[in-house]
């Protein structure tokens, strides 16, 4: 199946969950996330603010916010698709970017090589950790440096997600950059091929 006939079917899917439902699974993923000390080991952590039918990680936010450690959302660049991350917390000034999603107005935003943890939204994603995004290309050009694994180990790749998203396998392009792990509200998915997934905690 094609990436524009699965991205259809899975917003689907992912958009039919009930508010109810969607704050039910964003409590149980925090519970699972604390249970694996997913926040616990990572200082400077990447977010994103959901939008549509994504996975709500605002439960998430204000633990890791309750923990101290310093919590970044993504800033568009004005050219290209390279994205930076800028800190925010419950004081910082927030501006709309042209897709009208709220950014923070950070003078010294970080480079993604500079998080220890990155938490993605997406659209589906398989047994081998491959992602399907929306199609702009962003989270691929910004992680583009992480394709010479052997130079960089961090960030931590994490996918957030329903479990109503997971297929068996995507069509993926070389480019692509596999995740470490994806977390949903029934557990962690750990991906053996990637050797930061396997360094995480197995279920207790």
């Amino acid at each position: 199946m094609d990436k524009y006939t699965l991205r259809r079917q899975l917003k689907a899917a992912r958009n039919a969950h009930k508010p109810a439902a969607r704050r039910q699974a964003a409590r149980a993923a925090l519970r699972l996330a604390l249970r694996h000390g997913l926040l616990l080991r990572s200082q400077r952590i990447g977010f994103y603010l959901a939008q549509g039918g994504e996975f709500d990680v605002h439960p998430l936010l204000d633990q890791a916010l309750a923990m101290q450690r310093a919590c970044y959302l993504p800033v568009l660049p004005r050219r290209g698709r390279v994205m930076r991350f800028g800190r925010m917390d419950s004081t910082t000034r927030m501006k709309a970017n042209r897709y009208g999603i709220p950014e923070p107005l950070d003078a010294k935003p970080l480079r993604a090589r500079q998080l220890d943890l990155l938490l993605m939204p997406l659209v589906g994603f398989d047994k081998h950790g491959y992602r399907l995004g929306m199609g702009g290309g962003y989270y691929d050009a910004t992680l583009a440096f992480m394709r010479h694994r052997r130079l960089w180990r961090k960030p931590l790749l994490v996918g957030i997600a329903y479990e109503c998203q997971r297929v068996d396998a995507l069509p993926h392009d070389p480019w692509d950059m596999p995740l470490d792990a994806v977390l949903t509200e029934r557990g962690l998915h750990r991906f053996k091929s990637n050797p930061l997934g396997r360094a995480l905690h197995s279920p207790r």
